[in-house]
């Protein structure tokens, strides 16, 4: 009986909550981002740390960038907000975080500089997005998070197509940046799929004192040159 309810309380009723629960907001430099709690992994916290490490970079406004696994989109609407990127794409498999994406556009008028693709991975978004930065939080572990599309990623896989995708979407010089959660993964963990992708990994940055367990990857197409921010 235990298990009945259990099930009906996370096949029903928790979904059904998720949807009535009013948005919260909150505000980088004067774009308001919507969300719910059950999107948010981990974008609202260190995925905000992108911002003063691109600026440490020097690296100068890009004219598009991508969140990949964007959930509500913490991190490309700070980008946005911040001036690192003149316009915006996001994509993301689940409907809710999609839907709050398209809430943020409207809200703040940015319909003419931000697209959303609702997207099982790059698979359905077209191949006229061109990208010059990549950023993404994406999920962090192979073994824990079972069941989160938040945080699981079974044998790597999401990653692996991600890795196979992409080059197709990005501009010459154009350069992917992601965070990677040592609890489960060292740099050494993607490298294969790296490079079997035509991609080269071209910095590692270690965790900060503040997210002990959050690392950077910086991943270029081989043979494109390196702008001089995201050298190692």
């Amino acid at each position: 009986m235990r298990r009945s309810f259990k099930a009906i309380e996370h096949q029903k009723l928790k979904p059904w909550l998720r949807r009535i629960r009013p948005y919260s907001h909150v505000n980088y430099a004067g774009i308001a981002v919507g969300y719910k709690p059950h999107l948010d992994g981990g974008g609202s916290t260190f995925g905000q740390d992108f911002v003063p490490m691109l600026r440490a970079r020097g690296m100068p406004k890009v004219n598009r960038a991508f969140e990949w696994c964007a959930g509500p989109g913490f991190i490309g609407f700070s980008l946005l907000a911040h001036g690192l990127a003149e316009t915006l794409c996001l994509a993301d498999v689940e409907p809710d975080a999609v839907a709050a994406c398209h809430r943020t556009v409207m809200r703040n008028g940015l319909e003419d500089r931000v697209a959303v693709y609702l997207s099982d991975n790059l698979t359905d978004i077209p191949a006229s997005e061109q990208w010059d930065l990549v950023v993404a939080n994406p999920p962090h572990f192979a073994q824990g998070g079972v069941g989160q599309r938040r945080f699981h990623d079974a044998g790597w896989n999401i990653h692996r197509d991600f890795f196979r995708s992409v080059p197709k979407h990005l501009k010459a010089g154009g350069i992917i940046l992601l965070q990677e959660n040592n609890l489960e993964a060292t740099p050494e963990t993607f490298a294969a799929m790296i490079a079997e992708s035509g991609l080269t990994l071209i910095f590692v940055r270690q965790p900060s004192a503040e997210h002990p367990q959050i690392f950077y990857l910086g991943i270029k197409r081989t043979g494109d040159i390196t702008p001089a921010w995201a050298q190692a």
